[in-house]
């Protein structure tokens, strides 16, 4: 080593010169299990999620406590759902006092209704399905809109967003492809399911099946006798093939219906959250394959 490179290495030790520190990773809340995926994809190792819903928890009922509280309040980004998904967010947001930018994930995307031209069916009023990401091109606009919305907190990250957005988008594209050949071997008279409550619309109206539910598009709703009697009967009548349990739904309510109906009882797919890390949904990706592959073991027997 040459006195010049001694000289201003001796000069940088003398200032006291470092490396540059990497901040921190921005602090961002997802409401549930499914959102919380979709955000790490984007974001990567610059941002540390915290999920309020985790795996196989249900956002319909879910009651926030205090430490949810403190974690919105820390964040720098809320990403929510929004089409009336998280009822106790704007609650939880007012209480937390949080400066935080918030995020629907499902800004742009047109909602359907809980009955509509897709197949759904059952006794209730009609709502706004919130479910927009049982259909993988909805779950694109949530990818959109969550790498914008980190882009907003963390401009030096952009390049990062774009990128991992953009890997993660072609994953998607691939993904409509697998669930749509999984299901392409169905016939038409084979495609109805029963699952507990009316969750599958969206996924219904982009992929040519239909969902009869007991429940609407909330959980909480409650099935009365007169719902489970009508189902049953539909079930009998129109020889639907299969009823589904939900990871986030009481199972003895679809057991009586495939009972009394006469149904194969499927296996466990999964709606409104995620599995278990090692179980069979723990990403969106693994989810919708999952619900695929269930839905077309049970319809094409």
């Amino acid at each position: 080593m040459d006195r010049v490179r001694i000289g201003m290495l001796l000069l940088a030790l003398a200032l006291g010169w470092s490396a540059p520190v990497r901040a921190e990773p921005a602090k961002v809340v997802a409401t549930f299990s499914i959102l919380g995926d979709l955000v790490r994809q984007v974001g990567g190792d610059r941002v540390a999620v915290t999920t309020l819903v985790g795996p196989n928890g249900d956002a319909h009922s879910f009651v926030p406590a205090p430490a949810d509280a403190q974690a919105v309040a820390a964040a720098r980004l809320v990403v929510v759902n929004g089409l009336g998904f998280e009822g106790w967010m704007d609650r939880l947001i007012k209480a937390s006092g949080t400066k935080a930018k918030v995020v629907v994930a499902s800004k742009g995307i047109v909602p359907i209704e809980e009955e509509d031209e897709a197949g759904t069916s059952h006794g209730h009023d009609h709502a706004i399905d919130p479910h927009a990401w049982q259909n993988v091109a909805n779950a694109k606009r949530y990818v959109a809109n969550i790498r914008d919305g980190l882009t907003g907190i963390d401009p030096e990250g952009k390049a990062t967003y774009e990128a991992n957005a953009s890997a993660y988008l072609a994953q998607l594209d691939r993904l409509d492809g697998e669930v749509r050949a999984a299901l392409a071997g169905i016939p038409e008279a084979r495609r109805r399911i029963v699952t507990t409550h009316d969750a599958f619309g969206y996924f219904a109206k982009a992929y040519g099946l239909r969902f009869l539910a007991p429940q609407g598009v909330s959980s909480q709703s409650e099935a009365t006798a007169r719902d489970v009697a009508a189902i049953v009967r539909q079930v009998r009548r129109d020889k639907i093939p299969a009823v589904f349990l939900e990871n986030v739904s009481d199972p003895r309510l679809m057991q009586q219906i495939a009972r009394e109906g006469g149904a194969k009882a499927g296996g466990r797919v999964f709606s409104d959250a995620l599995s278990e890390p090692g179980g069979p949904a723990p990403t969106y990706a693994a989810m919708m394959s999952h619900n695929a592959r269930e839905f077309a073991a049970a319809l094409k027997e």
